[in-house]
Formats: C-alpha cells, sequence, structure tokens
C-alpha cells in the first residue's frame, strides 16, 4: 500500500498566493495530496483545490483581484466590531464553491479558525464550506468575526499558522507543511491610517513567533517548506505573480524529497 499526503498550506494573506504555484508544480509531477488542511488564505486556496478547482483556475481568479473586490467598508466600526465587512469576499467564495460542504469535496478537508469567546483552536471538519472557511480567514478587527452555533471565530493564525496537526489526525502518512510567513518583518517608513497600524500589529507579532512556531511545526510534519517572498506585505494586493512564481519553485524544488517520502 502506498502512503497517503497530506498537506498543510499556512496562513499568509496576498503571501498565500504561494500556495496556488505549490500546488501546481505538484501536478504537473503527478503528485495529488489525499488531505489537505489549510488556514486562512491556505483555507481560500486549499479548500477551492480540495473541491476540484483546478490550481490554473484559482490563479486566474485569485491573480485578478484588486483591494475593491475584497474591500467592504464598515459604517459602524465599533458596534460592529471591525473596520471592514466581509460579504465581497464571502460572495467571491460562494461563485466558486456554491453551497458545498466541507464533508463533500473532493479532497478530504479541514481549516481551522480561533474561537474568541473560548480563546481555543476550532478544527472545522463538516458543514458549509464557505462559511468555514470564511472563518478561517477573518482577521481579527480588520473583519468582522464569523458568527455560527452561538461562537465567534477570527483567523486560525492567531494560534496555529500551519495546521500539521489536523491534516495529520486525518490519517496522512506524510505530512508536508507550506509555511508562507517568512521574511514578513522588515521596517516601513510610515503608517498612514488605522488599518495599516493593525495589519503592522500582525506582521510584528508574527515576525517574533514565526521562528518558535516553525521549530514546533518542523518537529511535526515531514517536510516543511518556506519561500523566501521577500519585500512582500501579506496585507497589499500586488507582487502576486511574484508569490506565485516563489511558491511553484518551492514546489517544484520539492518534488524528489516528497517522492522519496511516499515512496
Amino acid at each position: 500500500m502506498s502512503k497517503t499526503l497530506g498537506l498543510a498550506l499556512g496562513s499568509g494573506g496576498a503571501r498565500g498566493i504561494a500556495h496556488i504555484g505549490f500546488l501546481r508544480a505538484l501536478e504537473e509531477a503527478d503528485i495529488k495530496p489525499d488531505y489537505i488542511a489549510g488556514c486562512s488564505m491556505g483555507a481560500v486556496v486549499g479548500g477551492c483545490y480540495a473541491s476540484g478547482i483546478p490550481s490554473l483556475k484559482i490563479k486566474d481568479v485569485l491573480l485578478d483581484l484588486k483591494m475593491r473586490d475584497i474591500l467592504d467598508i464598515s459604517t459602524a466600526v465599533i458596534t460592529k466590531m471591525s473596520i471592514l465587512r466581509s460579504k465581497k469576499m464571502e460572495s467571491l467564495l460562494r461563485e466558486y464553491l456554491g453551497d458545498k460542504k466541507l464533508e463533500d469535496l473532493d479532497i478530504p478537508f479541514r481549516c481551522v479558525a480561533t474561537e474568541l469567546l473560548s480563546g481555543q483552536l476550532h478544527v472545522f471538519k463538516e458543514g458549509d464550506a464557505v462559511q468555514a472557511i470564511k472563518a478561517s480567514s477573518t482577521i481579527p478587527a480588520v473583519f468582522r468575526p464569523v458568527k455560527m452555533n452561538g461562537k465567534m471565530f477570527v483567523d486560525g493564525g492567531c494560534l496555529c499558522r500551519v495546521p500539521v496537526k489536523a491534516v495529520k489526525e486525518m490519517g496522512a502518512d506524510v505530512v508536508v507543511g507550506v509555511d508562507v510567513l517568512k521574511n514578513t518583518f522588515e521596517p516601513v517608513e510610515k503608517i498612514p491610517n488605522i488599518l495599516m497600524m493593525v495589519l503592522r500589529v500582525f506582521d510584528i507579532m508574527d515576525s517574533h513567533q514565526t521562528e518558535q512556531a516553525r521549530k514546533i511545526e518542523k518537529n511535526m510534519c515531514d517536510l516543511l517548506v518556506a519561500p523566501e517572498m521577500k519585500g512582500m506585505s501579506q496585507y497589499v494586493i500586488k507582487d502576486l505573480d511574484k508569490a506565485y512564481a516563489e511558491g511553484y519553485e518551492t514546489g517544484k524544488a520539492s518534488v524528489k524529497k516528497i517522492k522519496k517520502l511516499l515512496s
């Protein structure tokens, strides 16, 4: 019996486009994951791929995104607990995923989110795919928390950047983690508004948590890869071609190692 492959696709905003390139490189090498777990942008890309959407189609859709396609300004920041709404993001996901449930996707898929009231990590295993992915990728304070079954969810990256444990628990013999948050911390010249201030704080926290988290993730999976992507912000929709290209090259460089792990 051949070994099964599980991919853990990590959080990373715009940098998460690298996941598409990584998946494309595996496709070209005839490597198909048996399980996928995603967090934040890794949940968006992983969920779409698990639903049967080809990597090149996901690339076409996401690389064509503009800020206006996802920004939905809230007029009641304090009462709604966010600067932006996420209706546009939900509509985009719904256009391609429809009403599919997690348990019905072509490739077994799970995604992680942070439950605000309990402060615990939540792994979505079933139910509406769009709502689960939206919960996993909701940046706290920027987008409104997703309310489901009396709970409030925000970005899974608050607690789990690369969900290697989740995909391991799905039954994967070989776990490959893709971390797209390497080199996130670089000095900036100015912080023009409250939104950029919040995002800057997240970048700073990510940079200091990265090394420790990466050690934990590396010990839990068989292969952990991290595209360089120097100079690219996870919160600015630009240089998406660069992110895709670096993910693709990282995937190409990982093919032999993955095949060896599966043999």
